[in-house]
């Protein structure tokens, strides 16, 4: 997430911030602090610019019920995968069956540059003979809307992803293929006849508060907070299951980026980390730094190498910490040095001994999915290696006009689809896993039903993208536009319900 020429209302005080900051844009917002407030405003962009696998059912998968079906009975139906559906069944008769229901699986067909609604597709299961042919069984699913209809003849369902990868052919990154494998999910969705989709593996919210502030190393609770675990609370109690949590690699690692790590930042971290997987829920841990430390350009492999091993030497022992190396990455030296440092975060965390944990690696133009291709990520990025196959591709993406992020209009009701339809593609045709890890819209109609087309879009292609987390939330967001703060964020009340219903 970047702001300009605005500040943002964050807190408990009236201090003001005054580094310098580059101006992005010519049309970037013109938001005025709230007095009694903590500024929150960035900084890392001349000092510290502040801002920011799906579980896919396979043809295997199965459902078995056996029920007696009559008219207007509700059955509900419990899954290993993550979905949790109710059949409403309306027969003429009363008739006891035994079927196993496929999974529902999705459309692998890129999506197009236009408006993309929910999928609607159909699929058939074999049942007993006690079913007779002109007995159906319609089963509803809200979001994506899916259709599975059982009747007396049976279906075989099968899944792809041949895609072949690319070989790396210049100096600076090593030449070898990048394997992401498909998940598979591991939690059983309760029985319920309002349960939700289920369609993304993740669905969560950016937890600011430890990137604020341009004072470093600063003072907890002046210059930086970290996220409130009972807030978080309240939204894992919604459904959500990913939080990231961005913070400065200059209070974490003091002096140089190689330094030891500070034991009383690194303990806030943790503190919340430990909260949030206790839970069952992931952490992203986002050094949220625009690829530079200390207000420079991060040139140096190496160093960052010596970062991340430092880092996830801490967490290693957590397989629901996720790395990501690092925020936004623009107005770099080379596309290739963009890549050249993920690879270096890459084996950083693998050196530490943390070999179960994904890692998510941005690209350059502040990791825009929009911009995915003409920025030149498509061509650097796809050459990552992991030896263990967790490399998950993150982009963010906004729906006003420049994609800054820094209005509450969206461009159209269809913007959202639109603008991850390119990204979808190279995900698809690069054998890659994605998911949008900066998203919002304000809160207004037009946004809601982008923000909806967007995820609707999400879930179509849920064979390559992942998930998304919302920006933001957190405790000094005050009345910022996008504040999913609860209770009272400015978009709490309004999105809450829209985004849990897709996980």
């Amino acid at each position: 997430m970047r702001f300009s020429t605005c500040l943002l209302a964050a807190g408990l005080s009236a201090l003001t911030f005054s580094a310098p900051v580059d101006r992005d844009r010519d049309d970037e917002c013109d938001w005025e602090p709230e007095l009694n407030k903590k500024v929150h405003k960035p900084t890392h962009s001349s000092k510290i610019k502040l801002h920011s696998t799906v579980s896919i059912p396979t043809s295997s998968s199965t459902i078995k019920t056996t029920a007696t079906f009559s008219t207007s009975t509700i059955i509900s139906v419990s899954t290993s995968a993550s979905l949790s559906e109710s059949l409403a069944t309306s027969l003429s008769s009363t008739t006891t069956s035994s079927s196993d229901i496929p999974l529902a699986t999705y459309s692998s067909t890129a999506l197009s540059s236009s408006a993309i609604s929910s999928p609607a597709s159909s699929y058939t299961s074999p049942t007993s003979a006690a079913l007779s042919t002109s007995t159906s069984i319609s089963i509803s699913i809200s979001s994506p809307a899916v259709e599975l209809l059982a009747t007396p003849s049976s279906s075989t369902f099968t899944s792809s992803t041949n895609s072949p990868l690319a070989t790396l052919a210049t100096s600076i990154m090593p030449s070898s293929r990048v394997k992401v494998p498909t998940a598979s999910s591991s939690t059983a969705a309760a029985s319920s006849s309002t349960s939700k989709s289920g369609a993304l593996q993740w669905l969560g919210a950016n937890e600011s508060g430890a990137e604020f502030g341009s004072n470093i190393p600063g003072v907890l609770g002046t210059d930086y907070i970290f996220p409130d675990t009972a807030s978080i609370q309240t939204l894992m109690n919604q459904g959500m299951n990913i939080f990231r949590i961005p913070f400065l690699m200059e209070r974490l690692a003091q002096g140089t980026i190689t330094s030891a790590l500070d034991a009383a930042y690194l303990s806030g971290l943790q503190t919340v980390v430990s909260f949030i997987t206790a839970a069952g829920a992931h952490a992203v841990l986002d050094p949220h730094n625009y690829g530079r430390y200390d207000g420079n350009v991060i040139t140096s492999t190496s160093d960052f190498q010596t970062f991340w091993t430092n880092v996830a030497t801490e967490f290693k022992s957590n397989d629901k910490v996720i790395f990501d190396c690092n925020n936004e990455f623009h107005d770099m030296p080379s596309n290739e040095l963009v890549a050249a440092l993920n690879q270096a975060c890459i084996d950083g965390v693998r050196a530490a001994g943390a070999t179960t944990q994904y890692i998510f690696v941005e690209g350059t133009a502040w990791s825009g999915a929009w911009t995915w291709i003409t920025s030149g990520n498509s061509d650097v990025m796809g050459y990552l290696t992991d030896p263990y196959d967790k490399i998950v591709y993150e982009m963010h993406q906004y729906l006003d006009s420049d994609a800054s992020g820094t209005s509450s209009t969206c461009v159209s009701t269809t913007i959202g689809a639109e603008r991850i339809a390119a990204a979808t593609a190279w995900l698809r045709a690069n054998n890659k896993k994605g998911i949008i890890g900066e998203f919002a819209g304000g809160v207004n109609s037009q946004c809601e039903t982008a923000v909806t087309g967007m995820l609707d879009a999400l879930v179509a292609s849920n064979d390559v993208w992942l998930g998304a987390l919302w920006w933001g939330a957190g405790p000094w967001w005050g009345d910022y536009i996008y504040s999913l703060e609860p209770p009272s964020g400015t978009a709490y009340s309004t999105y809450i319900d829209i985004l849990t219903s897709y996980v």
